[in-house]
Parts: C-alpha cells; sequence; structure tokens
C-alpha cells in the first residue's frame, strides 16, 4: 500500500501532490463501499478515534463520525461546551486525559489557528485539522477537488472561482493550496473587504465583479457569510451583499456555458445563493457532502497507516 508522507493532516500546506492524489483514489474504493448494501469495513477496527470539538459543528462532525463508524472504528466524541475546558483546563491536558484512554487518532476543530500543529508537537497519536480558526480546513479542500474530478473528469487546467467571504475562511486558504497542487487555475472574488491583504501573493486571480468571474471560471466554489466571525462590519446589509454579489438563477442564465456550482456548508439561502441555484442541475452541493463521508475514510484509513 502507498503511504501518506506525513503522519497527521495539519493542513493542505503540508502534503504533496502525491498525498493528496492517494487521498482521492483511496476516496473513490471507499465511494463504491459507502454504495453498497453493507456499507461497513473492518479496516479500522482496532483503532480508537477522539473527536475533540472546540466550535460547534453539525456537517464536518458527522460526517468524521460516519467516516469512523464505516471503518468500524471505535469513536469517543468530545465537546468543549460541557467539558473541563470550561474550568479552565489546558487543550494538552484535555487531550492527554482523552489519550490516556488508549486513543490512537484526534480529530480537532478548534478556533485558534494553528491548534492542531501545536498538538501534533505535544502528544502522540495521528491529528487530523477539521479545522483551525480562519486558517485551515484540509478535508473540505480534499472533497471539494474530489468532487471536481468526479464531475469534470480531472482538476488540473480546470478554472475555479472561490466568491464570497474570503477573509474568514479556512476553507478558501485549503481550497487554494490543493487546487493549485493539483494544476487548477483558482480565483477569488468578493467585495474588497472580504479579500485578505496577502491574497494576491498566493498566485490567485483577484476579481470584484462576480459577473467577470462566473464568465471566466468552469466552477464556483461559492463561499458562507460568515457573520460569526466578523467583529465589524464588513458591508451595508445581508441585502445589498446579495444584490452584488449574491448567485441566482438569472445571473447564470447571462452567462454563455454552463457551469458548475459548489458550497460547503451551511447555506445562507438568499444571500450568497438563491434557492433555485442550490437546488439546481449546476449544483453538486449534495454531492459534496456524500463525498466528504468517503473522502474522511480515506484520510482516516492512509493516516492508521503511518502508526509505529
Amino acid at each position: 500500500m502507498s503511504q501518506l508522507s506525513t503522519k497527521h493532516l495539519l493542513g493542505i500546506k503540508n502534503l504533496t501532490e502525491t498525498d493528496i492524489q492517494l487521498i482521492l483514489d483511496t476516496a473513490a474504493n471507499f465511494k463504491e463501499v459507502i454504495n453498497r448494501p453493507i456499507k461497513k469495513v473492518p479496516s479500522l477496527r482496532d483503532i480508537t478515534i477522539a473527536n475533540v470539538f472546540f466550535e460547534n459543528s453539525t456537517r464536518t462532525r458527522l460526517s468524521f463520525e460516519l467516516a469512523e463508524k464505516r471503518l468500524s472504528a471505535d469513536v469517543v466524541n468530545f465537546s468543549s461546551s460541557n467539558s473541563s475546558v470550561k474550568k479552565g483546563e489546558t487543550l494538552v491536558d484535555t487531550v492527554n486525559n482523552i489519550l490516556s484512554m488508549k486513543v490512537d487518532m484526534v480529530v480537532m476543530r478548534h478556533s485558534s489557528p494553528g491548534a492542531p500543529h501545536f498538538l501534533s508537537r505535544n502528544v502522540d497519536a495521528n491529528i487530523i485539522n477539521a479545522g483551525d480558526g480562519t486558517h485551515e480546513h484540509p478535508t473540505q479542500a480534499l472533497l471539494d477537488s474530489f468532487s471536481i474530478k468526479e464531475k469534470l473528469g480531472d482538476v488540473a487546467g480546470k478554472k475555479v472561482a472561490i466568491i464570497g467571504d474570503i477573509l474568514h475562511s479556512r476553507v478558501a486558504l485549503s481550497n487554494i493550496f490543493c487546487l493549485q497542487k493539483l494544476g487548477a487555475e483558482v480565483m477569488v472574488c468578493g467585495p474588497i473587504t472580504l479579500l485578505p491583504k496577502y491574497i494576491a501573493s498566493l498566485g490567485v486571480k483577484v476579481e470584484l465583479d462576480v459577473k467577470k468571474a462566473l464568465q471566466w471560471c468552469d466552477v464556483a466554489n461559492v463561499l458562507r457569510i460568515q457573520l460569526e466571525r466578523q467583529q465589524i462590519k464588513y458591508f451595508p446589509s445581508l441585502r445589498e451583499y446579495s444584490l452584488y454579489y449574491g448567485i441566482n438563477k438569472k445571473l447564470l442564465s447571462e452567462l454563455d456555458k454552463e457551469i458548475v456550482i459548489m458550497h460547503p456548508g451551511p447555506i445562507n439561502r438568499g444571500v450568497e445563493l438563491s434557492s433555485d441555484v442550490a437546488d439546481s442541475e449546476h449544483s453538486i452541493i449534495l454531492e459534496q457532502v456524500q463525498n466528504g463521508v468517503a473522502v474522511r475514510m480515506a484520510v482516516l484509513y492512509l493516516l492508521a497507516g503511518t502508526k509505529g
């Protein structure tokens, strides 16, 4: 079996193109498994995985939990809202206490950028980053690339526009790294107040006009406006944002080609996407959700192979 070059999945930045291709190929095999009548395989029967979430999550957490159970792993769920973290326990103490119960892998979401990296240097387990603040969300980028490959045959040579709140998005950064390593061209588009100042230095095109971005791309990956991360107002109102950056059926019908619409969820319907686009034949949003389980199964399976 081919092996990953790393013991942890901390970010796409740390992966090689070979690592990414291996994960996507393995995910394709697992996608077949989860579409069978019996969806379980015994691959991780002796592995115990802790899902340690210091931030709220529905989709990612459910997806990881399902992936773990499909691989027959033992699963422990930890949520900080009802834990000793509230009493002032440190991150390393919390995780070491969990590991002392003989846990092999930790899937972690944390609001502080770099928290999984810090953890990987201080505890003895495979660490998987399920989102660290506004930094990275590697499994989302992997499932997005997997979904593009499945829909369009390849990622290399495709033009992908990431549209919306780039400034507060961990999905955007991971996607930029992943798509570029797989040979895609990347453009970011959004209000100037929601684009990080350093963004052009990452080798992406920058566009402020959503119509031009849509006309350029093969795939539009539309991001949610992250109001919960915004301490100040970056635009006058949601209605105004929707007016200038919302994607609706009329906008798509004015293009001289068909494009693929993606969204990491949850969608603010009527803000970044209208319902008639989110639910249209252009959209592969529900495929992304299904592919997320297969990709996370692949990541868990391959990382388990690096133990020792």
